[in-house]
C-alpha cells in the first residue's frame, strides 16, 4: 500500500503500543518490530546466565545474542542464535527485571544498532518501544506517543495474564507498572519521553480500533503531504 515509511510508536507499559502497532503493520503490509521483546530477550539471557549484577557480562550477551524477530499470525517470535525463546521472555521474573536491564547504556546501544539493521532491510516499518521517535529513528516519518491512566494499563495487563492462564493480582501488576514507569522515565540513557513532534493519543477511554483508526489517519495525512 505505502512505500518507505517509518512509523514510530512510543509509550509506557500497557498503553496499547503492541496491539496498535501489530494491527497497523498488518493493515499497511509493513514489518512490525517489537523492541520490548528484544530487551526482554536480553533480560532472559541475563537471568539464565546468572549475570544480573554484572553489567559488562550483560552487554556482551546483548552484542552476541544473534537476536532475530519474526512476526507470524499476530505474534512476535523471538530467537537468540537460532533458538526460539518466545515463551520464555514473558515470565514474571523477566517482567520485574527488564527495566533494570534496559537502562544499561551498552545494552541499549547494541539493540538500537540491531533495530536499525532490521529496519534497513524493509521499506515499511512500524516499530514500537520507548525511545523509537527520540533515539532509534529521530527522523521517523510518523511519531505517535500513546498514554493511558495507570488503572487502565494495570487492568489491561491483568486481563492479558488471565488470558494466558497466569494469575497475578491487580495490585502487584499496578505496582510493577508504576516501578517500570519510574525507571523508564528517569534513566540517564534514552529515557521514556514524548518526542517534540510526536502526536499524543490518550487510549484510556477508547477502543483498540479507535486508536488504530486515529494513527492510520495521521499516517495517511503524512503520505498525502509527500
Amino acid at each position: 500500500m505505502l512505500k518507505r515509511l517509518i512509523v514510530a510508536i512510543d509509550g509506557p507499559a500497557g498503553s496499547g503500543k503492541s496491539t496498535s502497532a501489530k494491527l497497523i503493520a498488518k493493515k499497511l503490509g509493513f514489518l512490525y518490530i517489537d523492541t520490548g521483546a528484544m530487551y526482554r530477550a536480553i533480560t532472559y539471557l541475563a537471568i539464565e546466565n546468572n549475570v544480573l549484577q554484572n553489567n559488562d557480562a550483560i552487554i556482551q550477551l546483548a552484542k552476541n545474542a544473534g537476536l532475530d524477530l519474526e512476526f507470524n499470525n499476530g505474534e512476535t517470535h523471538v530467537y537468540t542464535n537460532g533458538k526460539e525463546i518466545t515463551d520464555k521472555i514473558r515470565t514474571r521474573e523477566v517482567n520485574s527485571k527488564v527495566s533494570d536491564i534496559s537502562k544499561i547504556e551498552g545494552v541499549r546501544k547494541a539493540l538500537v544498532d540491531r533495530q536499525r539493521e532490521l529496519a534497513e532491510k524493509n521499506n515499511g516499518i512500524v516499530m514500537e518501544g520507548r525511545d523509537i521517535g527520540t533515539v532509534v529513528f529521530p527522523n521517523a516519518d510518523v511519531k505517535i506517543f500513546l498514554t493511558a491512566s495507570i488503572d487502565e494499563r494495570a487492568s489491561r495487563r491483568t486481563k492479558e495474564y488471565e488470558e494466558k492462564g497466569v494469575h497475578i493480582s491487580l495490585e502487584e501488576i499496578k505496582s510493577n507498572i508504576e516501578q517500570r514507569d519510574k525507571i523508564d522515565s528517569t534513566r540517564d540513557v534514552s529515557p521514556l519521553v514524548k518526542a517534540l513532534d510526536a502526536i499524543e493519543v490518550d487510549t484510556s477511554n477508547i477502543s483498540i480500533q479507535e486508536q488504530v483508526d486515529i494513527i492510520l489517519r495521521v499516517i495517511q495525512q503524512k503520505v498525502n503531504k509527500k
